[in-house]
């Protein structure tokens, strides 16, 4: 397997140093030979090489610097002599392309073009000059590269000064991002392209669409009213809230915590003004019912919130005990089933308000989200668009988009059936290269795995085509990363996810 990183192991730097020396020592005469055949770049200090192993060996590599001078400005003077200004912002030099002989395929040259494209760009650099040898100057064309200015160099040792623009490479790079493998919890890839629909959402035939689409989300969540709304999971839980509030004016409530998502849950309701207590149990551990069940004797509660599915750590927290508590102490019970609705079987057929969305587990687009209800709302004072009774008066009282009504109706087909594939995609993550790294609880649409090099391990995915989640500051600051198995070709990318991670724990 070819793959791509970025060297930072002394085991790394010595192995290039070594490919320096082969190939501008022994093969381009650039530089003197010595005993130790070896040859640290001048500049070693300044560099960042982007690498190419073959399974566990260093086959190919590239430098990048962005430090001027460059090694080009020596040879010509300013390189901005040469190029048009837009180009100059924020120019990097490559230099140090070398593959070892018995690796110069198609494939090594394609990862490291791949890896420059996606380094560079990701860096924001409006263009990247090299030296580019004229041993191989038709395969710098190929890279997108193009001539700026006259040969440098010796006889033995030619160059040509190249440049490659990011309007050069963006046809790759629009290729590279359709190749990409997904691991996030959403947006969920789409298997068809979504058509456009210019059916009134007045029209008889959506309202035939958009009551298919209620009857299967009530059947799948086993309660009584459903009401849509245009927008995100938090915009449902904003109308849950808005609706406690109303109903619940100066009654207190309780808030379980967890999570991150327990946490924004508990911000939200403290804008609403409501009058809740925070029951904080650390991120990822159990909600202890022994100390949930004290809480309740010693104090009043009308309602009692929690996430369902609390996404940040893949904690899937019990539903059952809750609903068992709240029944005992007659409080009506909440929850936030964004990331859980679709992930794996439940009934809220107990809950008085739950929430969820099309976005995630259900596995299309986003842009729907829900507000389940155990008995239709009569009474809000909240903002209109966030007015559940009026929905429920007027049914259909703002824009509803076809598309997005059609694609829920879609995905449900699939149903209970996916339950069924979803849990065999995190039975394929519990007994992967990544399962020693596995932390908390796993439910089937996401595994949450922990290691000191995450951002490495991250990074180094993600110059690989493979997209894991990371970038959230909740995880960057505990060292996480998470790996959903929501996405349509799971399977597929996950084998090949698995088959890299196998190399990339022997290089960490």
């Amino acid at each position: 397997m070819y793959w791509s990183k970025i060297a930072t192991t002394e085991a790394e730097f010595d192995a290039i140093a070594t490919l320096n020396y082969d190939t501008f020592v022994e093969e381009i005469p650039q530089h003197e030979p010595n005993p130790t055949r070896r040859l640290v770049d001048k500049f070693h200090e300044e560099n960042i090489y982007l690498i190419v192993y073959k399974n566990t060996e260093i086959v190919g590599m590239v430098a990048f610097r962005d430090v001027r001078p460059f090694s080009l400005d020596q040879k010509l003077g300013d390189v901005e002599q040469h190029l048009d200004e837009a180009l100059c912002q924020y120019l990097c030099e490559l230099r140090l392309l070398a593959v070892k002989k018995t690796h110069r395929n198609g494939r090594v040259f394609t990862k490291l073009a791949t890896a420059i494209y996606r380094y560079s760009y990701d860096k924001g650099y409006s263009a990247c000059v090299i030296s580019g040898t004229v041993r191989e100057e038709k395969l710098y064309t190929q890279m997108g590269f193009r001539q700026f200015a006259p040969p440098v160099g010796t006889e033995e040792a030619l160059y040509l000064p190249m440049v490659l623009t990011r309007e050069a490479s963006r046809g790759f790079r629009e290729r590279l991002r359709e190749q990409n493998n997904i691991f996030y919890p959403g947006p969920v890839a789409l298997e068809k392209q979504l058509e456009h629909s210019t059916l009134s959402h007045r029209s008889e035939k959506f309202q035939q669409d958009l009551t298919q689409m209620k009857t299967q989300l009530l059947h799948l969540a086993q309660t009584n009213v459903v009401i849509p709304l245009v927008g995100t999971g938090t915009l449902a839980n904003e109308a849950m809230l808005g609706q406690l509030k109303s109903e619940f004016y100066e009654e207190r409530g309780l808030i379980l915590v967890n999570g991150e998502f327990g946490t924004r849950l508990a911000n939200q309701a403290k804008q609403w003004g409501l009058h809740v207590e925070i029951m904080d149990f650390g991120w990822g551990q159990s909600l202890l019912l022994e100390q949930i069940e004290q809480k309740l004797q010693q104090n009043k509660y009308h309602y009692m919130l929690f996430v369902h599915g609390e996404t940040s750590n893949s904690t899937l927290n019990s539903l059952e005990d809750s609903i068992e508590l709240c029944n005992r102490f007659n409080i009506k019970l909440c929850a936030d089933c964004i990331s859980s609705f679709g992930s794996t079987p439940f009934s809220m057929e107990e809950l008085h308000y739950a929430t969820a969305v099309s976005g995630k587990a259900l596995g299309t687009v986003t842009g729907l989200s829900f507000v389940f209800c155990k008995e239709a709302p009569k009474n809000s004072n909240a903002p209109m668009y966030l007015n559940l009774p009026y929905y429920i008066e007027k049914e259909i009282p703002f824009t509803l988009p076809h598309t997005f009504v059609m694609a829920v109706n879609e995905a449900l087909v699939a149903y209970p059936e996916r339950f069924a594939l979803l849990q065999k995609h995190m039975g394929n993550v519990r007994d992967s290269e990544f399962a020693s790294l596995l932390v908390g609880e796993t439910y089937p649409m996401i595994a949450t795995v922990q290691h000191e090099k995450m951002a490495e391990i991250i990074a180094i995915c993600e110059l690989n085509g493979y997209l894991l989640h990371g970038a959230s500051d909740y995880l960057k600051h505990r060292n996480l990363g998470q790996i959903s198995t929501i996405q349509p070709s799971f399977e597929k990318d996950f084998k090949k996810l698995n088959e890299l991670f196998h190399y990339v724990k022997e290089t960490l």
